[in-house]
């Protein structure tokens, strides 16, 4: 009777062992595609974003500037309505003191799908808020349209021009189409 009991408590912990497995693979395999959306279905989403890059600037008098700024970072979004939970967010921009910022931004999620936006706002540390407007995307971005907006809560530079920053305030809105604009396919 030893034995039996023995090989009885053994099989009950494989067999324990194993839905617990199977339960923590479906929890951990969980879907973090974009969100399933008809194209009249707006979404919302909250967000954070940390970066860090270079600063090249020219002097455009004496009291004007104006700069390439290239960052890279990550970006966390919240809400029931985001696109995704984490991107990886590139930006390419030129920004002048007196006139703003013009640049485009690529955010890839950790399935490799991207998200492409241009952005515009104000050049000086005082009015730092940017506004982007969705051009389209990759995989379950394909014909994404919208907005989202950010202020920079600081922005730290070193004189060889490697700066980084917090972005606050990040909401934005996004409907996902079926068309193919802004160079997505």
């Amino acid at each position: 009777m030893p034995q039996t009991r023995c090989r009885e408590r053994v099989s009950r912990r494989k067999f324990l062992s194993g839905a617990v497995a199977l339960l923590l693979a479906g929890a951990c395999e969980r879907k973090t595609e974009p969100p399933e959306s008809s194209p009249t279905e707006w979404r919302e989403f909250d967000g954070s974003w940390n970066a860090a890059g270079n600063r090249r600037s020219i002097p455009l008098g004496t009291d004007r500037k104006a700069s390439s700024i290239e960052l890279r970072g990550t970006m966390l979004l919240t809400g029931t309505g985001r696109p995704g939970v984490g991107f990886l967010s590139e930006v390419i921009a030129l920004v002048d003191t007196e006139s703003g910022l013009v640049g485009r931004s690529v955010w890839t999620d950790e399935r490799g799908n991207q998200v492409f936006s241009e952005l515009k706002g104000e050049g000086t540390k005082e009015k730092n808020h940017c506004v982007g407007n969705f051009l389209g995307g990759t995989g379950g971005y394909v014909g994404v349209t919208g907005t989202y907006e950010f202020s920079w809560e600081y922005m730290i530079e070193s004189e060889d021009g490697t700066i980084q920053g917090r972005a606050v305030g990040l909401k934005g809105r996004f409907k996902v189409g079926h068309t193919t604009s802004g160079g997505a396919k």
